[in-house]
């Protein structure tokens, strides 16, 4: 099958999908058995947030009113879960408020026109026990947030920004003169040779004394480095019957959007949008869910965007929860290190997903597949089909599980690995992996899988595919690896 015929395939399905409405279509052919996801029961009932005593921007002192929005929401809400749920409407405006917390069978429902800013006091946002990147650990409580709800929403057509320029470090060779002149005139510090801006002196200070990137030294005073403490902007614990639709979603101090250990979660037609420079920008970490449908969205990034997690290392292996049975459909994604991601944190396992009918356009890489020693769990049985990808950055499609490198103790004065570990709960495994009607137009490498010695990855399958790169297909330590009418530079592999 050509270049050619393997678009016309990629659009015949996408026009087929549309034409057939969003519900049937995604459930069709499916390669492994899954329930329709199930869609949040909220009553009829609405009230807007102004009834409230919620005021938009230029209707009270600016110094006052996050405090004044932020009781307003609460009451709303109280006063819809008394009744026994129902629908908080946003006007049109711009409404500055601090966290949002949805209850049982509530919807928050953006007007067109309206702007829910997150105000960036710190005051606003207490430092609770949450479980962020696959670990149990202390962050500051997120803009959104619900727990253990069930029948919970976002709609509408407004934008939720979640000011995350104070709360984010910023490394100087992301951004260009003139918008590193203008984070500057916020304040902050820098880093000793002046390359690095951080918010205040407390981060600085985290940050420097971090074991890893985002979890600082346990021996520092939480108060004193809560900038670093930075929240996702939506957080969705071990909640049920869930719906996204609509929003845009920006500007997120952390990830944008965690869904972690959710049932019948459904994203339609929302836009994810975080600055390319943002540190840990993350569209969407869906982690150790069950039932997920991502539809029609887009995402423009400053990590990865659609991303597939489920706890890390012993934490992700205690709690024991994998993260399986997902459609996601005709997304497209911009900038983001990765267009779709497993990992690295998959501590739980990965099982059961399809990934149809995507574009990928100067994403870093195309379709990753990331873990390393220590964190076991076992990602397998996912397709990824008729994905349209350009001008990619690094790889087309990588899998490596050197995600944390390879330590040099590891490797002998001729570069090769001795005294391999044993295969053990700590092992990660990756097998049963498909991709059919791949296109990559443009990449620094098309294919570059990297598995571990002591359990190499098995069964990843390319088939009618075709990639434009400098530099072709790398295999190493992989069984099973099957090329079906595939080509690299217009010759077949």
């Amino acid at each position: 099958m050509n270049y050619k015929t393997i678009l016309l395939t990629a659009f015949a399905a996408l026009a087929i999908s549309c034409s057939e409405g969003a519900d049937s279509a995604l459930y069709r052919d499916l390669p492994f058995e899954m329930q329709q996801v199930q869609l949040p029961d909220i009553p009829r009932r609405s009230v807007s947030v102004a009834e409230f005593g919620a005021m938009a921007f230029g209707q009270a002192d600016e110094a006052d009113i996050a405090r004044i929005n932020t009781e307003a929401f609460a009451r709303a809400i109280e006063h819809l879960a008394g009744k026994g749920g129902g629908r908080l409407t946003v006007p049109a405006g711009i409404w500055r408020t601090g966290p949002i917390g949805l209850k049982d069978r509530t919807e928050l429902h953006l007007e067109r026109g309206a702007v829910l800013v997150f105000d960036p006091d710190q005051d606003l946002y207490p430092i609770i026990d949450t479980n962020f990147e696959g670990l149990d650990v202390r962050r500051c409580l997120s803009p959104i947030h619900a727990e253990g709800a069930h029948d919970v929403a976002i709609t509408g057509e407004g934008i939720i920004d979640g000011s995350g320029e104070f709360w984010r470090e910023v490394k100087k060779e992301k951004v260009g003169s003139k918008m590193w002149k203008s984070i500057l005139g916020r304040g902050g510090v820098l880093s000793e040779d002046e390359k690095v801006w951080y918010p205040d002196e407390g981060y600085r200070k985290a940050r420097l004394t971090a074991g890893s990137l985002n979890f600082p030294d346990p021996s520092l005073d939480e108060q004193e480095i809560k900038t670093f403490l930075r929240p996702v902007l939506v957080s969705l614990r071990e909640c049920e019957r869930v719906l996204l639709e609509g929003c845009t979603f920006q500007n997120s101090p952390c990830w944008n959007i965690h869904p972690l250990w959710c049932k019948n979660l459904t994203v339609k037609n929302i836009t994810v949008r975080n600055p390319e420079w943002s540190a840990n920008g993350d569209g969407i970490d869906i982690d150790a869910c069950e039932g997920v449908v991502v539809v029609g969205s887009s995402f423009d990034v400053g990590d990865d965007a659609i991303c597939i997690k489920s706890g890390k290392d012993a934490d992700g292996r205690r709690h024991a929860r994998k993260c399986r049975n997902l459609i996601i459909s005709d997304c497209t994604v911009y900038h983001g290190h990765g267009g779709f991601v497993v990992g690295s944190e998959m501590s739980g396992g990965v099982e059961n997903i399809v990934v149809r009918d995507c574009r990928f356009l100067g994403t870093d890489v195309g379709l990753r597949f990331k873990s390393t020693r220590g964190r076991g769990g076992l990602v397998k049985d996912i397709w990824c089909e008729r994905i349209l990808m350009k001008d990619i950055v690094s790889y087309g499609v990588i899998f490596n599980l050197y995600y944390a490198g390879v330590a040099a103790s590891e490797l002998n004065k001729d570069g090769v690995q001795e005294d391999l570990p044993p295969v053990d709960e700590t092992t990660p495994e990756m097998r049963d992996i498909h991709f059919d009607g791949i296109v990559c137009d443009g990449a620094k490498q098309a294919i570059y899988i990297n598995g571990l010695p002591e359990l190499p990855l098995r069964g990843i399958n390319f088939r009618n595919s075709a990639f434009s790169a400098k530099k072709g297909c790398e295999v190493h330590n992989a069984e099973g690896v099957t090329f079906d009418e595939v080509t690299i530079n217009g010759e077949r592999i």
